[in-house]
């Protein structure tokens, strides 16, 4: 017969091992039924406040080409390829996004036309961009690493993209800005003695990894068009008001003070062979009375001078940049 402290031992034993199948049960199944997911992507920009808007660039993204062997078949489109169209939404969506850019379109003008066609209208307002954004996703892969184990095994998907750009200056043609930026985009899922999730291909990593890339370069290109001066004109200076271009869209608001400028004499430079314009002169101060217009296109600024004066037969002279 089995005293007490013989009995008590072999109770607590029991519950032990009852306890530690218990944990080792629900350890498995948890194990089974998670799925990490691991993006890399650089943080998105955020949207301007209003009161922090600055005087917008107006920008047109020109290309956007998929340079890498990625999706090239017999049967390729290089007018429709999925990837260039892709980075080019992505792209536009990230600028507009910011609020300091006037964004025109240049990749789906046809379509454009024919909507204007068929609402009767066969005129087109033509609206030069300052600056031009050509690029195009220069790398592109996918690879698929996996680890077995006595008793689990995992599957890594992995999809990498590059992405180059170039920032050009439409009024020199002179390229300002070009980069280029890495993203990266992964999943993993595990299995534990053949239980759990496997997952297929997954598409959706390529357009994370492009996002990734083109997130890179999105606060450079800001700051590249941010740091060249802003310049309006003269549209009109007569018996009913002086009005300028530009308006509420590009951040003109009542009450604000700009500079009038003489342009500088245009002289060639021999170094670059490039025409270039010397410093102007400031002639005079204006203060934004009225803003109009329906779009960027047609908008306008009612102005009066708090400081000197223009010749009013010569508008073409001058421009209106800021105060720094």
């Amino acid at each position: 017969m089995k005293d007490k402290k013989t009995i008590v031992s072999t109770f607590n034993f029991n519950q032990m091992n009852k306890t530690l199948i218990g944990i080792a049960i629900v350890t498995i199944a948890f194990s089974c039924t998670t799925q990490q997911k691991v993006v890399k992507v650089e943080p998105q920009i955020q949207e301007v406040k209003q009161e922090d808007q600055a005087l917008k660039r107006k920008v047109a993204i020109a290309r956007f080409s998929n340079e890498t062997q990625y999706a090239k078949g017999v049967f390729y489109d290089k007018d429709n390829d999925p990837i260039g169209k892709q980075a080019v939404d992505i792209l536009s969506t990230k600028l507009a996004s910011t609020n300091k850019f006037i964004l025109l379109e240049r990749q789906d003008m046809d379509k454009i036309m024919e909507e204007l066609k068929l609402a009767g209208n066969e005129g087109l307002q033509k609206v030069g961009a300052d600056y031009l954004i050509i690029g195009s996703v220069t790398e592109f892969g996918r690879k698929n690493v996996g680890d077995v184990n006595a008793f689990s095994r995992s599957k890594t998907q992995t999809v990498q993209a590059g992405v180059s750009i170039r920032l050009v200056d439409v009024s020199t043609g002179q390229i300002i800005y070009s980069e280029e930026a890495k993203g990266e985009a992964e999943t993993t899922n595990k299995t534990v003695m053949g239980l759990g999730e496997r997952t297929d291909y997954d598409a959706t990593l390529s357009d994370k990894a492009i996002s990734a890339a083109i997130s890179k370069l999105v606060e450079n290109i800001i700051n590249n068009c941010m740091d060249r001066p802003w310049k309006s004109y003269v549209l009109s200076y007569d018996e009913d008001g002086i009005l300028i271009s530009g308006g509420k869209s590009q951040g003109l608001k009542v009450g604000d003070i700009y500079e009038v400028v003489e342009k500088g004499k245009r002289v060639k430079n021999p170094q670059t062979g490039m025409m270039m314009e010397l410093p102007g002169k400031s002639v005079g101060k204006i203060r934004i009375d009225f803003t109009g217009g329906e779009n960027p296109q047609s908008e306008f600024s009612m102005v009066t001078f708090t400081e000197g004066s223009i010749d009013k037969q010569n508008l073409s002279k001058y421009y209106i940049k800021e105060i720094k």
